[in-house]
């Protein structure tokens, strides 16, 4: 027996332009600015959990200064490498938006 959303599925015959998608031929500056996307993305995901983790370092270090400072060393570093990601975001945005 076949699932309810699967019937649905078979009756309705959707095309790609009508949800959305587009063309599968992407030309190289649509692929490069979806590869850079990714990248940024992750990158920003990744300083997101470097913070968390080193704020949990921080609230547990009990005092200890070099606990401490290799929690706020990581906070920063991680918040420089936000600011960069989005620097390098928005300077790609307009070079690829360009030419």
């Amino acid at each position: 027996m076949k699932s309810f959303l699967f019937q649905i599925a078979e009756t309705i015959k959707l095309t790609p332009d009508q949800i959305g998608v587009k063309d599968p031929v992407v030309d190289g500056d649509t692929l490069l600015t979806n590869v850079l996307n990714t990248a940024y993305l992750w990158a920003g995901v990744v300083c997101v959990i470097i913070i968390i983790v080193a704020g949990f370092y921080y609230v547990i270090s009990n005092g200890n200064a070099a606990h401490v400072k290799r929690a706020k060393d990581a906070i920063t570093g991680a918040i420089v490498g936000i600011v960069v990601i989005l620097l390098a975001f928005t300077i790609t945005q307009f070079i690829v938006g360009r030419f």
